[in-house]
This record gives C-alpha cells, structure tokens and sequence, in this order.
C-alpha cells in the first residue's frame, strides 16, 4: 500500500507500538544503507569480528576507513523520520524503540528511550579492559597519527565506514593502542559474526511483549538480530506494520505495509495522532 494515512488507523486509543528502525530511517540523512530495496548488499560486506581480532592488517584497514568515514557520521542531523518518531514518544504512543542503527541520531532528535541493538559509532572500547574514550577522541589520535590519509579520496560507506579510491599501502597506518594497558581498541558495536549482549535482546524482547503493535520502519530485517522480534511478536499474535522501501524478510508476517518513504509516512502519522489529541 501507498496510503500514508492507513497507519494512523492501527493507533487507535490506547494503543502503544514498539518501533524497530533500520538503515532506511538514515539515508535521508545522507548515511548509506547496505542493502538496496531487493534485499541484496550495495556495498561491499562490512567487517568480520574474528578478522578483526585476528588480524592487524584488519584493523589497520577498518580505522583507516573509518578516520575518512566518521566526519560524516559526526556531522548527521536527524530527519523527518527521526522527528516523527521522536514526537510519538513524547506523545506517550510508544513503549520503547530498538534501532539497528549505530549513528545515534534518534536521540539527536530528542528520543530517550532507545534500546541501540549493535551499539554505537560514538564511543571506543579497549577489548582488554574495558576503558572507553570518545569517538571524537580516536578521531583526533588518527588524525595525528596519520595525516597523509587524508590526501587520499574516498566515499561514503555504511555506518561511518568509507571505500577508499586509491589503492594505497596501509601498512604504515598508526592505530594506537589502549592507554591503559596497550589492549586492541574497538568501537563499541557489534560486528557481524559478535552477538548483541544478551541483556539487551532481553530488554528488546520486553519492549515488544508490552506493546500492543510492532511497527518495522527502514529494515529490511535481513539480519536476523532484528527479524528474530517479529517472529516473536507474531507467535504472540501482536500486529506487525512495516514502512519500508522494498522487500523485507518479514513481509509474509505484516498485517499492514506500507512501501513509502519513512520521513512523510511517520510525519503523517505524527501529525494525525496530533490531530486527534
């Protein structure tokens, strides 16, 4: 369906939904998705956790990536979506939101009750030892370390990441270690092949009980971290709706979806719950 009213019709009195937002929700703020609306990769797979561990040339790559990638993050703003979502919380219509997202722009539009299912580009983690530092932070050592990097040209990836342009050897790009106790530094996400923290699917999975609908906006649900919680609230027989452009992994499940775009769909909606006090 096209129609942007038809989801106000599901928040009758009372009702309350659990949102979980994807990669569609940010791309209006100039933050590329994986995946086109068939469902398949448009960009290159992003980092595995175990390559990652394993190999230094691995991290040397990934930091490099993400010194040319951050400032895009960095300089994000929310948009209508966000908004949209932002002033349903307010309004007392939602019970929670669980985001795959890592940019932190729901809460830059003011959301408070997020539930960041693979974490969050804005801080670092030492995987020895737990001390964190802000990504601002890392930016600043990177940027130091190695300013010939930013010479090179480059474009924009999925969550803070950037394809370089230019074949170049990073062998000789610096990435500092732990202050504290020379540990390998991390951003504090989940990397394909990690797992979400149980307490958090946990937490995820309360969110959605307690709702009396689950509403899908920007995911195509591929991964099954965020699929998994459709699955559990059709079991239960919680109405599932879904605005989102293109195939999902979840559409045999919705009782409403809507292919549109996010930012005019939930603004609709906003502004017609409004409407109706």
């Amino acid at each position: 369906m096209t129609d942007h009213r038809a989801l106000a019709t599901w928040f009758t009195p009372g009702v309350r939904a659990a949102v979980i937002t994807g990669a569609g929700i940010s791309t209006a703020s100039g933050i590329a998705a994986y995946r086109g609306s068939d469902g398949s990769w448009k960009h290159a797979a992003p980092v595995q956790m175990q390559d990652f561990l394993r190999d230094p040339a691995m991290r040397r790559r990934y930091w490099a990536r993400s010194l040319l990638g951050w400032p895009l993050i960095a300089a994000a703003r929310p948009n209508a979506a966000h908004r949209a979502l932002a002033r349903l919380e307010a309004a007392g219509r939602l019970r929670g939101l669980i985001t795959q997202n890592v940019d932190g722009l729901h809460q830059r539009a003011g959301h408070s009750d997020v539930i960041e299912l693979h974490g969050s580009l804005g801080s670092v983690m030492c995987l020895a030892c737990d001390w964190t530092c802000a990504r601002a932070e890392m930016q600043a050592w990177l940027t130091e370390d190695n300013p010939w990097l930013l010479e090179v040209r480059a474009t924009a990836a999925p969550d803070g990441d950037a394809a370089l342009a230019d074949r170049i050897d990073l062998a000789r790009f610096r990435v500092r270690a732990c202050p504290v106790c020379a540990g390998v530094l991390k951003p504090t996400v989940v990397f394909y092949g990690d797992s979400v923290p149980r307490a958090r699917v946990d937490d995820a999975y309360a969110r959605v009980e307690s709702a009396d609908v689950l509403l899908v906006a920007g995911s195509s649900l591929m991964v099954f971290s965020s699929f998994r919680f459709c699955r559990h609230a059709h079991a239960r027989g919680i109405p599932i709706i879904a605005v989102n452009d293109g195939v999902t992994r979840a559409d045999e499940l919705f009782a409403l979806k809507l292919e549109a775009d996010c930012g005019v769909v939930l603004s609709v909606l906003a502004d017609t719950l409004a409407a109706a006090g």
